[in-house]
């Protein structure tokens, strides 16, 4: 049987999208507490998340989440990776109070975002050893975020478009 490259992408690229939910799930954690929440989001519920990027980015006037959406429609798949909140009871002072006590609720806790971010780096990592483009977005994020598609209680929630073309969508982007 032969495959040819462009028949299989959608399926390698999901295949990948799954590999790198591994990573995010196995990276290490500030307190060795797992808050950390991932998906993957293709079809149309990638259509969904670029719409209401579209939405925000307008009722923002942010014109980088409209420049993104075309980018989510561009790849094949879409990595979330984002926190449930839970307070550490460190009292560590990194979100900006002196104790985790006087931290106001909605303030989120440093070591959560923390681990977020190591979350994201062991996914992007996976997604660079297969050699497919990504790009870590903020905005895309905020969508999934909004549209509660890790669940109603995660928040601080980032994206990674996954894509196998020939160029990059993520870059001369505009």
């Amino acid at each position: 049987m032969i495959y040819d490259e462009r028949a299989i992408r959608e399926a390698q690229a999901l295949d990948i999208a799954q590999k790198m939910l591994v990573a995010a799930r196995t990276a290490p954690k500030g307190k060795g507490v797992d808050v950390v929440e991932c998906a993957v989001v293709d079809g149309d519920e990638r259509e969904t998340l670029a719409c209401a990027m579209e939405a925000i980015g307008k009722e923002r006037g942010h014109q980088f989440f409209l420049r993104d959406a075309g980018c989510v429609r561009r790849s094949q798949c879409v990595v979330l990776v984002g926190t449930r909140a839970k307070m550490q009871g460190l009292n560590c002072g990194y979100c900006g109070f002196p104790t985790c006590g006087q931290k106001p609720a909605e303030a989120p806790c440093e070591i959560n975002a923390v681990d977020v971010g190591i979350a994201l780096g062991s996914a992007v990592s996976r997604a660079q050893l297969y050699g497919v483009d990504t790009r870590i977005m903020f905005s895309a994020g905020t969508a999934a975020a909004r549209l509660g598609l890790l669940g109603e209680e995660v928040g601080q929630v980032y994206a990674i478009p996954v894509s196998i073309s020939s160029k990059s969508p993520f870059f001369d982007r505009g």
